[in-house]
């Protein structure tokens, strides 16, 4: 543009690289390393062993055991998630390992120190969250494009299930995260034609991500999920078997509280929400905000950058265009029934595994928790990030379907 021209270019559009999300794979961390540098053998010797240290209660005496490494050898972003999803999981094992009744008060110092530091470098908070559990814990089994996870917990199958099917959901959103960066440029160039489109992707992407959550049914059993696995997605904030936290040893002598992992940790339907002008009640909005702090920063910093962008539903309503407001609704309705089905599964994965487990129901292999059959009940009406599971889902379910534009 010359110097002396007075016309205005319309702004950019946003790039998805400015906020490390992926063309391809959206949020997920693209081809995430499997192996850390060799001075960082003995963490990978024991995330590779978790789930049998776990079971045969083994873990905290070889943690105890590790020698406490400097973080100065991790190189880049791909090292740091990895050196994070490792110590996600040697702590949630650390923790849980003798159930919700035999819990440690204090994380040892040759843990904790090293975990804060990788925490600090990438922004994370130190506990598993969403961002290791699903986004950076995915490899590529064979060539003909099978996956698999990097680090297990207890939990078998039902375990790989319950992580790869949440990574379907995510890739299947992938449509749909690169229409949002549509939608804003096509409102920004008043390109009709362009947003049409690209609200119709949006729509058969969350779509997708319905159809994607289906497969839960096929790889999860409902009481291995509620009485081995969900332990380990558990917190120490909002939590009444860690009421008062856990001591970072070396890091800070007074205990400090983290949310478990949730999938309101997933920055898809954030994105979704800012886009589509969804207002939650103020004790869901509350929860969902705080649930940002355990999103990458650039993963933050881009769905603040769609609050910050222009109306969506004040150009539909101000186009008078029905076809627009009629894809703008079939998004709307296609994040409600996405909603819906999540409060489905988690029925049948809490609600009724928990009836089932506490009526002696539950089948042999439910009874391999940590805490040997005793069903954990800490969380039973709440989800593993603290909220009141089904009046947090309910909620936001209700406030989704309100955001359509009546004609």
């Amino acid at each position: 543009m010359e110097a002396g021209d007075d016309t205005e270019e319309p702004p950019l559009p946003l790039a998805l690289t400015r906020f490390q999300v992926s063309e391809e794979f959206g949020f997920l961390l693209p081809n995430p390393l499997t192996e850390l540098p060799a001075p960082y053998g003995p963490w990978m010797d024991i995330a590779h062993e978790l789930p049998q240290l776990i079971t045969s209660h083994q873990l905290r005496s070889r943690v105890h055991q590790m020698p406490q490494l400097s973080t100065q050898h991790l190189r880049g972003r791909e090292e740091l998630h990895l050196a994070h999803l490792v110590l996600s999981f040697i702590t949630m094992g650390y923790v849980w390992q003798e159930g919700e009744e035999g819990t440690v008060q204090v994380l040892p110092r040759n843990l904790a120190v090293p975990y804060w530091e990788v925490s600090q470098a990438l922004g994370l908070p130190p506990i598993l969250s969403h961002a290791d559990f699903v986004l950076a814990n995915w490899r590529r089994k064979d060539p003909n494009g099978n996956l698999d996870t990097i680090i297990a917990l207890p939990g078998g199958e039902s375990l790989r299930g319950f992580i790869l099917v949440t990574l379907l959901v995510e890739k299947a959103a992938v449509p749909g995260i690169k229409a949002v960066i549509q939608i804003l440029g096509a409102i920004l160039q008043c390109d009709e034609e362009t947003l049409h489109r690209a609200l119709e992707e949006l729509a058969g992407a969350i779509k997708a991500m319905s159809e994607a959550l289906r497969r839960m049914h096929d790889y999860v059993d409902p009481e291995v999920f509620y009485t081995v696995i969900r332990i380990f997605l558990s917190g120490w904030k909002d939590n009444p078997a860690m009421p008062h936290g856990l001591v970072y040893e070396g890091v800070s002598p007074e205990p400090m509280a983290y949310s478990g992992g949730s999938a309101a940790q997933s920055t898809v339907l954030h994105t979704f929400d800012e886009l589509l002008g969804i207002c939650h009640r103020e004790d869901s909005a509350a929860f969902l905000h705080r649930m940002r702090d355990y999103m990458p920063p650039p993963h933050r910093a881009f769905v603040e950058e769609i609050h910050g962008a222009v109306s969506l539903k004040q150009h539909v309503l101000a186009s008078g265009a029905a076809r627009l407001r009629a894809a703008f609704n079939r998004c709307v309705a296609a994040l409600t029934d996405f909603r819906s089905y999540h409060i489905t599964i988690v029925a049948k994965y809490i609600a009724i595994a928990a009836a089932r487990v506490k009526a002696g129901q539950a089948g042999p292999t439910a009874r391999a928790g940590p805490s040997a059959g005793k069903p954990p009940s800490a969380l039973e009406a709440k989800g593993t990030g603290g909220s009141h599971i089904f009046s947090f889902l309910k909620s936001i379910r209700d406030t989704t379907m309100e955001g359509m534009i009546s004609a």
